[in-house]
């Protein structure tokens, strides 16, 4: 029976292992396809909190969604966390201090001395 089988279904035909340009275009395509449920999930959570922003906070109703969704756990996390993303940067004024801060402040970086400095300070035997 086995013999049958495998004259039916060789494994040439049904090859186990994927070439390697095959294989980084199919983690690509599941990347962009695991990215996009996320991107829908933020997008429905927010207009969950939204709808019931007069009921729930909003990290009920976060969780509430996610429980009513049945997102397992990894994906969960992830989504809550985006959602919380969005609605801070709403909520939140964005710091402009360190962006309007004056650079003298800062000290210069100076990359070429300092590895100037380390080839020096190497004692080679």
């Amino acid at each position: 029976m086995s013999g049958f089988l495998r004259r039916l279904f060789p494994e040439t035909i049904f090859a186990r292992k994927l070439e390697p340009a095959a294989e980084r275009r199919l983690r690509l395509a599941q990347a962009r396809a695991e990215e996009s449920i996320i991107r829908a999930h933020v997008d429905n959570a927010l207009m969950f909190v939204d709808t019931l922003a007069e009921d729930l906070s909003f990290d009920r109703a976060i969780d509430t969604y996610i429980r009513e969704m049945s997102i397992p756990e990894p994906l969960a996390s992830i989504v809550a966390t985006r959602t919380l993303v969005v609605l801070g940067q709403d909520l939140v004024p964005y710091r402009r201090r360190a962006q309007e801060s004056d650079e003298s402040e800062r000290p210069k970086l100076r990359l070429g001395e300092a590895s100037e400095g380390r080839e020096r300070s190497i004692k080679r035997a």
